[in-house]
Parts: structure tokens; sequence; C-alpha cells
């Protein structure tokens, strides 16, 4: 991840989106506020963390079909991997 990823990832997912749905879903105390800008910043993460995983070549362009066949193979024979 990159520093500039990561900066935009703060200001936009752990101040901007977390200060809107504070505005637009009318709560009231800081702890609400704290707590939606935790689970939005949490969320980014995760999923950040599953596209960078899913860029790795051996899985780009992967059908689930795929995924389970070469499952399936490497159940069979441990050794070929």
């Amino acid at each position: 991840m990159t520093g500039a990823r990561l900066v935009t990832g703060i200001v936009v997912m752990g101040v901007a989106v977390p200060l809107l749905l504070f505005y637009l879903l009318g709560l009231q105390t800081i702890n609400q506020l704290l707590t939606t800008s935790v689970v939005c910043f949490f969320a980014w993460g995760i999923a950040d963390l599953l596209a960078a995983v899913l860029e790795r070549p051996r899985l780009r362009d992967r059908t689930p079909q795929g995924a389970l066949r070469d499952w399936e193979q490497q159940k069979k024979d441990p050794t070929n991997q």
C-alpha cells in the first residue's frame, strides 16, 4: 500500500464518510461518530486487503470454477504444488 493511498483512505473513509453518515443519520454523540469512523475505516482496510490479494498474478483472471478445480487437484495430489 502506498503512502498516498493510505492518506486518501484515512481522509475519505476515516473522516469524510463518517461525518456524512453522522449528519445524514442524525446521530448526536461523539461516541457514535467515533464508532462510525472506526467501522468505515476498518471496512475499507479489509476491502483493500482483499483487493491486494486478488491482484496477485496467480489469482488474476481466475474463475471460481477454475479455483475449485485447482483446489480439488491439490487435495488429490498434495505433492504437486
